[in-house]
């Protein structure tokens, strides 16, 4: 049985070399999302969405491939942070971030298998948050992206010269929410050597912007 990777499929989305800003374009995607704020190092909801996703991602996996006969692998996390001022993310100040986090699913997985495997994994796992799953389709279009290399605390410089530098020598604005591909365990992988995706989509500034 021949198992979706979109790690594979997608390649220069989730496995992209350059360390510099450039440009992609992003296709319609469908995921499974919880939505929350504040400092992911410190915020319990966090840790609860993750492992809520976690949950709910392999058990649709293990139901696809037994009453659809397909298979998929787990994608890898992913985040959408927002907050009033997007300048915090360069500074740092978690505690203003807004975040929902996400796990792609094939688009040939029904909404009907995403709802019972939430119910077989509340029924297994008995975690709360589970009921916070819900069905999220995003289509990012034109995004400036880059891999980082590093911990995440260290993204700010990369994000500064997004905004400070790539967005105007390119006629380009923010047109969506940061995101963020997380291709490294955290627990098993040095802080140096985390393997990041950062995302933004862009659209055409303003004339005379």
């Amino acid at each position: 049985m021949d198992r979706y990777d979109v790690k594979r499929d997608l390649k220069h989305l989730y496995a992209p070399k350059n360390t510099e800003w450039a440009l992609v374009d992003v296709p319609p995607q469908r995921f499974i999302a919880v939505d929350g704020r504040g400092d992911p190092n410190t915020s319990a909801a966090y840790a609860r969405a993750v492992e809520a996703l976690y949950s709910v991602a392999y058990t649709a996996k293990f139901a696809a491939k037994r009453t659809l006969g397909r298979d998929f692998v787990v994608a890898p996390l992913e985040g959408l942070w927002w907050a009033d001022d997007p300048r915090v993310f360069i500074t740092r100040d978690k505690d203003a971030w807004q975040w929902r986090m996400l796990i792609c699913l094939p688009d040939w997985v029904p909404d009907g298998l995403v709802e019972d495997a939430k119910e077989a994994a509340q029924d297994k796992k008995g975690l709360p948050a589970i009921a916070d799953v819900l069905r999220a389709d995003l289509h990012e279009g034109t995004c400036a992206q880059l891999l980082h290399i590093g911990s995440y605390d260290d993204e700010g410089p990369a994000l500064a010269r997004l905004h400070d530098e790539y967005l105007a020598a390119n006629g380009l604005r923010m047109s969506g929410h940061h995101h963020e591909v997380y291709l490294s365990d955290p627990r098993r992988t040095a802080p140096a050597r985390l393997k990041t995706v950062l995302r933004q989509p862009v659209g055409p500034a303003p004339q005379g912007a």
